[in-house]
């Protein structure tokens, strides 16, 4: 009785066969109790498929669900560093992560993997913003029907785009009808209900697409499981003058107003006088939940929140800040420039100030798209967000960027340097502006977030 290969509900089931299979077969298998059958994760269909032809025993493969595609040529004309990465991941078996800057071309490249595989496709996506625009991408290259999970929408087609939640929520049913998988901004796949989707999936060919990748051990171990190696890092420097525009990084330390630094120090006095007291420290991150559990359990603890959070007010947007960011706005007359916040607070306040459009996550979808094609026009010359343009969105080309304040995000410091490096006609250089409370506890939040070879061989103003 040959052996039977089945997917089963986001894994694959093992029937039939020997007692006894090969070590080399047994090793991808779990006994599952309740029906005395084998099981493997949906994602080693590949490894355990070579191992079942590789032992020699007849097995019959009733797991995938997919075969060959026929589709048009797309006509890419692919860059150097895309062709390399292409090749790269080529020579890995089909399988990694290529880490590429934000506008090099992650999208093309993975249109380019689809189109040398001609395979059926999901691509998984973090947002609904991505969700269409891949869908639209993936239109315009192969001129059919592409199918779309989340936002709404469930349609399946050979080429589809699914949003990682909707993916979780359907893979136990359409895992097997897909034998290429792509992860955009793949440094979302390793969360601990994301990957599942990536693990339900039996797809042998895997693409993951970041521009920083770089995750903590344990995540980033997960992400070679379920995605393979990083095959290719692409530095920002390398494309600097070619498909990257040219940048400089200007920090700007801004003294706080008399008044609110006499508020910020008062405040923060109270914060860090109850760590000392408590003996907390926030270097490695594994107090700060403790400080929550102190913060919530007397009258004391939640007035010292409220002197942290108010500290943290005005070092992030202090009024000074506020007019340098105008007299910042006035010097780039005629150059688009978008402007970044920690905080939706402070987003609504310079839009209240200055008259500028604001986006964020808030903003609907139809006034999203207005305010980014008349940014895109030059009828609105600057764009004001809090998080949402940080990754996924496709901004319009800009010159000047300004950091008014932000998390200690590497990750996020390099996505917000990213969005103002797409090169444009007449474009010369891009300029990124990182405005700093001077003498707050935003000195060392910048030291930690420019820690990038990005931002390390630059000098700083």
């Amino acid at each position: 009785m040959p052996v039977i290969l089945d997917f089963h509900l986001g894994t694959l089931t093992l029937s039939g066969g020997p007692e006894e299979l090969p070590p080399e077969v047994v090793r991808w298998l779990t006994r599952d109790p309740r029906t005395g059958n084998c099981r493997a994760r949906a994602c080693d269909y590949a490894a355990l498929y070579l191992a079942l032809r590789n032992s020699g025993l007849e097995f019959t493969d009733r797991a995938r669900a997919f075969a060959p595609l026929e589709l048009g040529d797309p006509g890419l004309t692919l860059r150097p560093h895309q062709q390399r990465a292409l090749a790269a991941w080529e020579a890995a078996g089909f399988r990694g992560v290529a880490a590429m800057p934000t506008g090099s071309g992650k999208t093309i490249l993975a249109v380019a993997a689809i189109a040398r595989l001609r395979r059926p496709t999901l691509v998984l996506v973090p947002t609904i913003d991505l969700l269409t625009q891949w869908t639209q991408v993936l239109e315009r290259f192969f001129r059919c029907p592409i199918g779309m999970l989340g936002g709404g929408s469930h349609e399946i087609t050979p080429l589809t785009v699914s949003t990682y939640d909707s993916a979780l929520l359907n893979m136990e049913f359409i895992g097997n009808r897909f034998a290429f998988l792509v992860a955009d901004e793949c440094h979302h796949l390793p969360g601990a209900e994301t990957r599942l989707a990536a693990a339900m999936s039996l797809a042998p060919y895997r693409l993951g697409l970041s521009a920083t990748p770089e995750l903590p051990e344990d995540r980033a171990e997960v992400l070679k499981d379920l995605i393979g190696p990083t095959v290719i890092e692409v530095a920002i420097a390398e494309l600097e003058g070619s498909s990257l525009s040219p940048y400089r990084i200007v920090t700007l330390r801004v003294p706080l107003d008399p008044q609110e630094e006499a508020l910020y120090r008062r405040h923060r006095e109270v914060y860090t006088a109850f760590l000392r007291r408590h003996q907390l420290s926030f270097a490695s991150g594994g107090d700060w939940g403790r400080f929550l559990q102190l913060c919530a359990r007397s009258a004391e603890g939640r007035q010292v929140m409220r002197s942290f959070l108010e500290q943290r007010r005005i070092a992030r947007g202090g009024r000074a800040k506020l007019r340098t960011v105008w007299e910042l706005a006035n010097r780039h007359l005629g150059e688009r420039m978008l402007i970044f916040t920690a905080d939706n607070a402070t987003a609504y306040e310079l839009g209240r100030l200055f008259f500028w459009p604001v986006l964020t996550h808030h903003t609907k979808a139809a006034e999203r798209k207005e305010f980014l094609d008349r940014f895109r026009s030059g009828e609105y010359p600057v764009l004001v967000t809090s998080k949402v343009l940080n990754e996924g969105v496709d901004v319009p080309a800009a010159a000047v960027g300004v950091i008014l304040s932000g998390s200690g995000s590497v990750r996020e410091h390099v996505q917000r340097l990213g969005r103002i490096l797409r090169p444009s006609p007449g474009k010369e250089q891009a300029v990124l502006y990182e405005l700093i409370s001077a003498d707050t506890s935003e000195e060392n939040v910048s030291r930690r977030r420019r820690n990038h070879a990005a931002y390390r061989r630059r000098r700083h103003a």
